[in-house]
């Protein structure tokens, strides 16, 4: 591609009142609106503070600039260009939401969570967000550090993976034909275990699934809480019994494990072969095929026994093929092999209990959606300002997500980053006929067909009766 003849003769002048680049903002606030985002935070907010004022109008319009593709408070300006003001009321200028941000305290960022959460319960009534969440639901719980720079971050610090930041516990619900959500989201200090706070979390997000539908009205649908070996311990897993979820928690290699692992009969192992490798990042390797056994394990012996817990211990083992990684004093049992232990209450058959405990890694996907978007910065030095702008920035990727699922097939699984440039960052003119506003919008938009269902559930005419 080329510019065309007389390119070179022409000019630019940002002189039109009626234009706006993100067309597909209208249809989005609409189904917020539709889901008494407003009304929510008028109802549970109480910020009382001077720059807390008329919450339930800064609220939406910071999420509406997260969805939009803001990931900070300078970035909240692209709200005020062009035909914006005759498109939405209530926006207000980046310092102003910004001295919003700063009046929260610890109290009120709970409140804004409990917002998240029926707001996220009015969107899966709303939209197609979670289809088949009343027979199998997913409930996953990760975290990850978001770097910060400079000294100026409260509660900056250095984390697992030695980077300096600040920490974000995650946990998002879906189905095996549904993208995730966050059910939950909690800003932690950087320097903390991944694993602290972790059941009070999952508490909630495992009501906000259940308000959501998951194990439908009689709970008899699986629902299943999985997790990588940091949240290996019994506050967890207690939890979702509590809750009356199945847990499937990869095991930390301790001596209890090691023993179980050892236990198991040779001729117990059954071969199987990934359709697709999987690289193993502690062999640098692609691995293709392995072995899976399973067999029973009591955890947590050390603590009392009304806290024991009985489950299944299934085991993949996969060739070493490296002799120099095997751990000290492990030689005679992981020579030949490395193993990874699952410790699992599921009632699916062992394979495919296995397969299950795999897809976790679909969380991995969130945290990257989020830091390409909203989360790309904690844009305050007040540790609580950053935590409320988790809460917001959960509420705008489900937003975004349920926005996915009423515009085509291919958008409810699309990434919130495709869905914001094919569907959200829509140039549009604005033009008034009748009293009523019309959006004119680049003629052969390749997904026009999609926005135009995304627009007609949402501002589009009722539907007969």
């Amino acid at each position: 591609m080329r510019l065309s003849h007389g390119s070179s003769a022409s000019s630019a002048s940002f002189d039109d009142p009626n234009l706006v680049s993100v067309g597909g903002l209208a249809p989005v606030a609409a189904l917020a609106q539709s889901c008494r985002l407003a009304d929510l935070v008028a109802d549970k907010l109480t910020l009382k503070a001077t720059g807390g004022v008329n919450a339930q109008v800064k609220v939406p319009a910071l999420v509406a600039g997260m969805v939009a593709g803001a990931d900070s408070i300078a970035d909240m300006d692209l709200l005020r260009h062009g035909g914006m003001d005759r498109l939405f009321a209530g926006i207000r200028a980046p310092s102003t939401l910004g001295t919003f941000l700063r009046s929260f305290t610890f109290g009120h960022v709970r409140q804004l969570d409990s917002i998240a959460t029926a707001f996220l319960t009015g969107l899966a009534q709303a939209a197609p967000l979670l289809p088949g969440v009343d027979s199998v639901a997913f409930l996953d719980l990760d975290d990850t550090m978001r770097e910060t720079h400079g000294y100026a971050k409260q509660g900056a610090g250095y984390g697992y993976n030695k980077i300096k930041g600040l920490n974000a516990l995650i946990a998002t619900i879906s189905t095996p034909i549904a993208a995730p959500v966050i059910g939950a989201a909690r800003l932690r200090k950087g320097a903390v275990k991944s694993a602290r706070g972790a059941g009070t979390l999952l508490t909630e997000s495992l009501g906000t699934a259940r308000a959501c539908g998951a194990g439908g009205p009689d709970r008899r649908g699986l629902v299943l809480v999985r997790g990588d070996s940091a949240f290996y311990c019994h506050d967890v897993i207690a939890t979702a019994r509590r809750g009356g979820a199945r847990f499937s928690i990869t095991a930390r290699m301790d001596a209890a494990v090691t023993k179980a692992i050892a236990a198991i009969a040779e001729d117990a192992w059954t071969a199987i072969r990934y359709p697709q490798a999987v690289w193993d990042e502690q062999e640098q390797c692609w691995i293709s095929d392995a072995e899976v056994a399973e067999i029973e394990f009591t955890a947590f012996t050390s603590r009392r026994k009304a806290d024991h817990i009985t489950a299944r211990l299934i085991v993949r083992r996969v060739r070493r093929l490296n002799p120099a990684s095997v751990p000290a004093g492990q030689s005679e049992l992981f020579a030949a092999y490395r193993h990874h232990a699952v410790f699992t209450d599921s009632p699916q058959p062992m394979l495919a209990a296995e397969t299950t405990h795999r897809q976790h890694a679909v969380i991995e996907q969130v945290h990257a959606d989020l830091k390409a978007g909203p989360l790309a910065h904690l844009p305050s030095g007040s540790f609580a300002a950053n935590s409320a702008w988790l809460a917001l920035a959960a509420m705008a990727f489900n937003l975004t997500r349920a926005a996915g699922a009423l515009a085509s097939t291919f958008h409810a699984r699309a990434t919130t980053g495709t869905i914001r440039a094919q569907l959200i960052n829509v140039p549009a003119r604005i033009a008034r006929s009748a009293r009523r506003l019309r959006l004119h919008l680049p003629e052969r938009w390749p997904w026009q067909t999609a926005w135009t269902q995304l627009f007609d559930a949402t501002l589009g005419p009722p539907t007969a009766a």
